[in-house]
């Protein structure tokens, strides 16, 4: 092994340390005083592989080993480092934590390649403060939305304050840009997220390709009343109307046993919320998410449809607002064979293909390159929660051929 799974090991718990809650969980939210030291100890490492660093405004954290020819696009390696506010350590932080091992090992062999390596630490890939993800990702490509500094997380405070709190000049936003072509392409390293490698007993997947997520807010209507006296077939109970459109919704992602759709609700708010009251307004959110974008869309229309007829069932008004949308997004052959091919070279025959349900940063900067994600197994399949884990032997195993790859993309 060409990596030092020691110090791979060691950078994990060290970082541990940052945002800690409980005996293994982390909470280090977007632009935060606690990402800002996860953001020092990473470019400490960062410059044992002789990188520059710095951090743009954005808030994404930036390493780069500058190559012979600094003038071809460069390979782009990255994650996050921001969690959940109930998450784990291993969630975005493996790609970043074995992107810097992989370029201190090349450092130690003396390797300078033709092109620049960049290392990113993207801001605020999980999106749970500000309601919106993939800020530094979609950020640097001129992607952002309109009034996404405007968004305010729980405390009031709005992006814009968090960034300028953090150190970054929002108004400087287009020098943070990349320009067109300026990226050859992008690795990603992740934990799966899910069960498929732990049950099958493979330490590393390759990954297909990255499903496509609709986020929407639904804002049902109905009239309060007296919970004692309003008879049933007089009620206009937005919770009701509320909980057959998740039922619907359920339904529809199950309509094909085997196929990989998937749909939630995540939040439901309700008013006024008192047990004596019939719910005159519910808001609630519904992700569905497919990797067949035909399916997808069909399973959109249906999803509308179930909110009407419900509404009208239950005379209830509605508002739908679409916070999230993105077609699937598909990871380069080219790439997956690079990474096939360094899986073989250190005995990992029969790797999997895994499509991605979760959206990484993968996906916001596959708009401007070709890209190729790994990703390595995680006990139970469990994640956005302090139980997650991924063995240092498995982590160690995708640092390897992440390193591989690295070098071979860097050799094109």
């Amino acid at each position: 092994m060409n990596i030092n799974s020691a110090r791979l090991e060691n950078f994990f718990t060290e970082m541990s340390t940052i945002g800690k809650i409980g005996e293994t969980g982390t909470n280090r939210p977007a632009h935060s005083s606690e990402e800002k030291k996860a953001f020092e100890l990473a470019s400490s490492w960062m410059k044992q592989a002789g990188m520059t660093t710095k951090i743009d405004n954005f808030g994404n954290l930036i390493g780069k080993l500058e190559g012979k020819n600094p003038d071809l696009p460069v390979l782009v390696v990255g994650s996050h480092l921001d969690s959940q506010p109930y998450g784990g350590r291993y969630d975005g932080v493996a790609g970043v934590l074995c992107a810097i091992e992989a370029a201190i090992t090349m450092h130690e062999n003396g390797i300078q390649p033709e092109r620049s390596l960049e290392i990113i630490s993207f801001a605020d890939e999980e999106g749970w403060r500000f309601n919106k993800g993939l800020f530094g990702s979609r950020g640097i490509l001129g992607r952002l939305e309109e009034k996404e500094l405007q968004r305010a997380d729980a405390n009031g405070i709005t992006r814009e304050q968090a960034l300028k709190e953090f150190g970054c000049d929002v108004t400087k936003f287009k020098e943070s840009e990349y320009k067109n072509g300026s990226i050859y392409c992008y690795l990603e390293l992740h934990i799966e997220q899910g069960p498929v490698l732990d049950v099958g007993n493979k330490p590393i997947a390759v990954v297909s390709g990255i499903s496509g997520p609709i986020w929407l807010t639904v804002k049902l209507k109905g009239m309060a009343g007296h919970a004692g006296s309003v008879p049933m077939p007089m009620r206009k109970d937005a919770l009701v109307g509320a909980s057959e459109i998740i039922v619907a919704l359920n339904k529809i992602a199950n309509q094909v046993p085997g196929n990989p759709t998937v749909g939630t609700c995540g939040t439901i708010k309700v008013f006024p919320a008192s047990r004596n009251i019939i719910p005159e307004e519910v808001e609630f959110t519904l992700d569905l998410r497919d990797i067949d974008l035909e399916r997808r869309n069909r399973y959109e229309k249906q999803l509308m449809n179930a909110i009407d007829e419900v509404a009208q069932k239950h005379g209830l008004s509605y508002e739908i607002s679409e916070d999230w949308k993105s077609e699937p997004r598909y990871c380069a052959d080219w790439i997956k064979n690079i990474i096939r091919n360094n899986c073989e070279r250190i005995g990992l025959n029969d790797v999997p293909e895994l499509m991605s349900g979760p959206f990484h940063d993968a996906m916001a900067i596959s708009y401007a390159c070709d890209y190729g994600m790994i990703f390595v197994r995680c006990k139970d399949g469990i994640s956005h929660n302090p139980l997650e884990f991924s063995s240092p032997e498995d982590l160690a195993l995708g640092a390897e051929v992440l390193y591989g790859t690295i070098l071979d993309i860097l050799d094109k």
